[in-house]
């Protein structure tokens, strides 16, 4: 195998499932099967002793769910990214997922071209759910959001250009769209969200989202 291949594990207490997923990511010549388990405590045995790169987890699972399986492959040393798979958009697993370290979440109807692009997504280090996603996710649960703001050590990092520019990737604008609104270049804008993930020591937008809603920084609904 050589080192361009994604090297994908699957898993899905679906023996089905896992199949139809091992027939579509086999097909592209950049990607490969890896592994497959049938429970997140399988999954984390597995992942122990199998290099992977991305990993598709079914949330929804006996013994041990995706959620917790997520949370604990963050303490491997060179984790895997991981993409949540669920049935309904606005499921608690899923926003749970997302807050345990997941790269993201889709739908299990995800068009199959669309679950490729979001593995080659997830590997080259973006996230694959939309901040509008996340919000909508975070504003269905919002009663356990904080009504207050809550100051964290390392957002008095930021600079106040910084701290504008989080406002409004919390809130879901893209790139060109804060760019457009702060009269900025598409690549000052890039630079402004690397300082601040390095800052917070944050994988990706998905988790700035979720950061900014759970201190505060925006409210649900604005």
């Amino acid at each position: 195998m050589t080192d361009d291949v994604i090297r994908v594990f699957l898993v899905d207490d679906q023996e089905l499932v896992r199949a139809g997923f091992t027939m579509l990511v086999d097909s592209q010549p950049d990607m490969r099967v890896v592994g497959q388990a049938g429970d997140g405590g399988e999954a984390l045995e597995k992942l122990q002793v199998t290099a992977s790169d991305v990993v598709l987890m079914d949330v929804r699972m006996p013994r041990l769910d995706g959620v917790e399986a997520t949370r604990q492959l963050q303490s491997l040393p060179e984790a895997p990214r991981v993409i949540v798979l669920t049935t309904f958009d606005l499921d608690e697993y899923a926003f749970a997922a997302i807050k345990a370290g997941a790269a993201g979440f889709l739908l299990k109807n995800t068009p199959p071209a669309d679950l490729l692009s979001a593995i080659r997504q997830v590997h080259s280090g973006d996230a694959v759910v939309s901040p509008s996603t996340t919000r909508r996710l975070l504003e269905h649960f919002a009663g356990s959001l904080p009504d207050e703001e809550r100051e964290r050590p390392d957002l008095a990092e930021l600079t106040a250009r910084e701290r504008e520019v989080l406002v409004e990737v919390v809130r879901g604008l893209s790139n060109t769209e804060i760019a457009r609104l702060f009269t900025l270049s598409e690549a000052t804008v890039k630079t402004h969200i690397g300082r601040i993930l390095a800052k917070t020591g944050l994988r990706d937008r998905v988790a700035l989202v979720v950061l900014g809603y759970e201190t505060g920084l925006v409210k649900p609904n604005h």
